[in-house]
């Protein structure tokens, strides 16, 4: 008998509207700074956010580099060398259009957090001397010491100076909110979008939002393969709630996505199959470049792009020999060969080798202030990492200039993962956009990581803030309209269905998440059939039509998290009919067609996106190149901001 006592007071069926000239859903990096930018422009802004946003969202904890700094002082790459890069890394599946914004205003962006409050520089000098500290800016980089245009931040920081910015511009936040679905004029799939409705979370109470213009600035989809009943906080690298609630809403309101056929093998926070991030040795992305040692103390060689063996630690952060600059953990200036960072070996090679397990990474052969900004800096201000990390590990009595750390796997990874486990890691589908930012609904732009090819902090910052300009400019020029009230009825009828419901026999949003993660396990793992997709279509829509109707909540916590899975239910089915549309294997998609009789892989070097119509797929091939000349288009689009720069 469930016997615990809600301590909020119960709001069922209760409404209220509010009105705003642009609304930004969810608070986290591209939803605070998007708030930002609208506001300064002069708009009425409401954002809302699932959490609570002064630490919500993937990157409400920290974040320790910022990758899209091309235009500080001491960068010696342009935007438009960054940004190619970027995409002939990914073989151009990748967002040419928000990537060359983060490139492009990344920076600007960064000053802009600075006057917030968020500390960029080494202002106390504590890293005084560091090869990687420029003296005359104090600011610090990571990776490539020679071109400078990933900066080292104290992200922890940022999150706490968005939000007083917010608070000083009059931003209306309602936290503890989650938005349910966007309302479509005349309550028409793929109509202007003309606002949104939402749920509390703690007391059941339902909204309607009204705007002029609303921006998607939500997480990406998480959950999908990867779920466990008794670890359900570890299931994914980013926060719990944190599973793409706005991928499914904008799919059934006939919004356009693309890259949605992505996956790629699990890596991080897997239901307790894995280490937390960047709590095991390893030499990538924060750690680099940590060297790694067997258990007898050799240490593993460390190559460069070319394979030639780096005998000095400072060579790790130059470029090689006709290379121009690299992206630890990014992408590479045109490779020789296959880039997989340090190793030169195998792993079954370097045990033939006579090298001997465990490996371990060793921070003490590191000069002092290398070892130094990597644990306690680094390892500290990337998110999830200040306490679970630092500090616990500190308190333990880890010592990175007497310990060694070890690392897990085989290989370089933190935990070994079976190949139907995937992820939507590493620039995964999302929202179609153009130069504007907008989607293919009237009304509705998107940022961070609701856009297709999505990256990082930086990204989102400078994503957010791009958007909300230019709703901000759409807002100018439009007016509130009148919702659909059988669209908001029948929202609301879908959100509270669970509560009355019978509680005997029914089903809970955990067993709904194992059911939907098995399914994709079997059915839409690494290699793609139709046979199997198909199978995996098919029983989802059985969940969607016999058990989505049997689930029951008792609280609205518990409701939340049904209508969540039922998110992911969504989500799921859009994957599956992407990956049914792509027709032949695709490496930068890390998309294994298995056999198939359409070998046309030249045919299928193309975008396809996917939309609903009157609640049928139509499918789409859109070329890599659709956003045109970079530099020229971003001019075009953003004259105003051009001439202020």
């Amino acid at each position: 008998m469930y016997n615990f006592k809600w301590p909020y007071p119960l709001e069922w069926n209760k409404e209220k509207t509010i009105n705003a000239d642009v609304l930004v859903l969810g608070g986290g990096i591209a939803g605070c700074m998007a708030a930002i930018a609208a506001a300064r422009r002069g708009q009425s802004v409401v954002l809302v956010e699932k959490g609570a946003t002064k630490r919500s969202g993937a990157g409400g904890s920290g974040c320790d580099h910022w990758e899209s700094a091309a235009t500080n002082p001491c960068s010696k790459i342009s935007p438009e060398e960054l940004t190619k890069a970027m995409l002939n890394d990914n073989e151009g599946f990748n967002n040419g259009i928000s990537h060359y914004i983060e490139c492009r205003e990344g920076y600007d962006r960064l000053l802009d957090i600075e006057k917030m409050g968020g500390k960029i520089r080494d202002t106390e000098d504590e890293f005084k001397g560091a090869k990687f500290r420029d003296e005359n800016t104090k600011l610090m980089f990571a990776y490539d010491y020679e071109n400078k245009f990933t900066l080292r931040i104290w992200g922890s920081t940022f999150k706490p100076a968005m939000y007083n910015e917010l608070k000083s511009l009059g931003v209306k936040i309602y936290d503890r909110i989650m938005i349910t679905s966007l309302l479509t004029e005349d309550g028409k799939q793929g109509g202007r979008c003309i606002g949104a409705t939402g749920i509390h979370t703690r007391t059941g109470k339902f909204f309607v939002f009204k705007s002029k213009a609303s921006i998607m600035c939500m997480s990406r989809p998480a959950r999908i393969w990867l779920f466990s009943a008794s670890y359900p906080g570890l299931c994914e690298f980013r926060p719990t709630q944190c599973i793409g609630d706005g991928h499914a809403m904008g799919w059934r309101a006939g919004a356009e996505f693309t890259m949605m056929e992505k996956s790629v093998g699990a890596e991080f926070s897997a239901s307790g199959r894995s280490y937390p991030p960047y709590g095991a040795g390893n030499n990538h992305n924060t750690w680099y470049p940590a060297s790694i040692v067997d258990s007898n103390g050799r240490e593993i060689p460390y190559a460069n792009r070319d394979g030639s063996i780096l005998k000095d630690v400072e060579d790790r952060f130059k470029p090689s020999e006709g290379q121009k600059f690299f992206l630890k953990g990014g992408c590479v200036d045109y490779p020789k060969y296959e880039y997989e960072g340090p190793e030169t070996l195998s792993f079954s090679k370097m045990l033939e080798e006579g090298y001997k397990l465990p490996f371990y990474a060793d921070l003490s052969a590191l000069p002092e202030l290398e070892r130094k900004v990597i644990w306690g800096m680094m390892v500290g201000e990337e998110g999830k990492t200040k306490v679970p990390i630092y500090k616990n590990y500190k308190e333990a009595g880890f010592d990175p200039e007497k310990h060694l750390l070890q690392c897990y796997g085989t290989g370089w990874t933190s935990a070994d993962f079976l190949p139907q486990e995937r992820q939507l890691f590493g620039l995964p589908g999302g929202f179609l956009n153009d130069w504007t930012l907008s989607t293919n609904l009237k009304g509705l732009y998107v940022a961070g990581d609701s856009l297709f090819a999505s990256n990082c902090f930086g990204h989102a910052a400078a994503t957010g803030y791009y958007a909300g300009r230019h709703a901000a400019k759409y807002a100018e020029t439009n007016q509130l309209i009148e919702i659909d009230k059988g669209q908001a009825e029948m929202e609301k009828q879908r959100v509270y269905s669970p509560i009355k419901n019978n509680p005997q026999n029914s089903v809970g949003w955990k067993e709904l998440n194992m059911g939907i993660s098995k399914t994709m396990q079997n059915y839409c793992g690494e290699i793609k059939r139709d046979e199997l997709l198909n199978i995996g279509l098919a029983r989802l829509k059985e969940y969607e039509e016999k058990i989505i109707p049997n689930t029951f909540a008792y609280n609205p916590h518990e409701l939340v998290r049904l209508l969540e899975v039922f998110d992911i239910l969504t989500v799921s089915q859009l994957i599956i009919q992407s990956c049914l549309e792509r027709k032949t294997s695709s490496k930068p998609l890390c998309f294994n067609r298995g056999y198939s009789k359409e070998m046309n892989k030249e045919r299928d070097k193309k975008f396809i996106t996917l939309k609903q119509v009157d609640n049928q797929v139509v499918s789409r091939g859109l070329g890599l190149n659709y956003f045109g000349d970079l530099k020229g288009n971003y001019e075009y689009y953003n004259e105003d901001y051009v001439r202020g720069e």
